[in-house]
């Protein structure tokens, strides 16, 4: 049975889209953790422009579901250690059998996700009149959701070593965690376990629907596609009126579909050596 790494206790290669989460995280932990201690007043008031509040959200504060994932609190270092970590092995793993665009697609799209079920919760709570739980969110869960959902859809089979003791299929883990989710929504955290239910339904969609080899690489082509087929068509365009022009001038010319012309003075093998 497959297993992460070369041993049980193995992290992924450090290196494409897992090395640029993992640092850029890393590094907007160390800023915020230095501009609060050089201006704390300032500080607080950029970090609730950047936390994810559904309130403020709908009052035209449109960034914040992409950058509340970049906050970390600097009194919880065990928690941004555990995201850290967890991004590493996860999307480490992922880029095994993927490339750094789809990696990133899936956890920016996991991100987005999370925000978007935390809203449409605030917004199912206010038409029915419920208290409005407007826990706001911060840090990077939602799109670990999406990674461990992509892994347990995609390569279920795969053995982890839970807590580095615990064998356990990628599956069954997922499994795990959407569990101990959907308990927290029983709780006071109720919106912030239904976001990452979120994440991990939004990584579910972008691996069914997003291309393997990611949404680049198919505009790449589409792009390719109109380009030529607008080339064909004025060789087509061009060829037609070469053909006016030459029964203007008493000879006859033919072109076929693609804009080549057309010798009927010799067979078709000679035609195409």
């Amino acid at each position: 049975m497959a297993r992460i790494g070369a041993s049980p206790l193995a992290f992924p290669d450090f290196h494409g889209a897992t090395r640029r989460l993992v640092l850029v995280n890393l590094g907007s932990y160390f800023l915020l953790a230095i501009a609060g201690v050089a201006a704390p007043l300032a500080t607080r008031s950029a970090l609730a422009g950047l936390i994810f509040n559904p309130t403020t959200f709908l009052h035209g504060w449109l960034w914040q579901p992409f950058t509340y994932s970049l906050v970390h609190p600097t009194d919880l270092v065990l928690g941004t250690l555990f995201e850290l970590l967890s991004i590493w092995f996860l999307a480490g793993f992922l880029e095994a059998f993927h490339n750094d665009t789809w990696i990133m697609g899936l956890y920016v799209a996991s991100v987005v996700g999370t925000a978007l079920a935390a809203l449409a919760l605030y917004g199912a709570s206010v038409s029915m009149g419920l208290s409005r739980d407007t826990i706001p969110l911060y840090g990077c869960f939602g799109g670990i959701f999406g990674l461990l959902m992509a892994i347990g859809v995609l390569y279920g089979d795969v053995q982890f070593q839970m807590f580095f003791v615990i064998g356990i299929k990628a599956r069954y883990m997922a499994l795990i965690y959407a569990l101990v989710a959907i308990a927290m929504m029983f709780g006071t955290m109720r919106m912030y376990a239904f976001a990452q239910l979120g994440g991990a339904l939004a990584g579910l969609v972008f691996i069914r629907m997003a291309p393997r080899r990611g949404f680049s690489f198919v505009f790449s082509e589409k792009w390719y596609g109109i380009r030529n087929g607008y080339y064909r068509w004025k060789r087509r365009r061009a060829a037609k009126k070469f053909e006016v022009y030459m029964r203007s001038q008493g000879r006859t010319v033919k072109f076929d579909g693609s804009g080549k012309q057309i010798d009927e003075d010799h067979d078709d093998e000679k035609r195409w050596n």
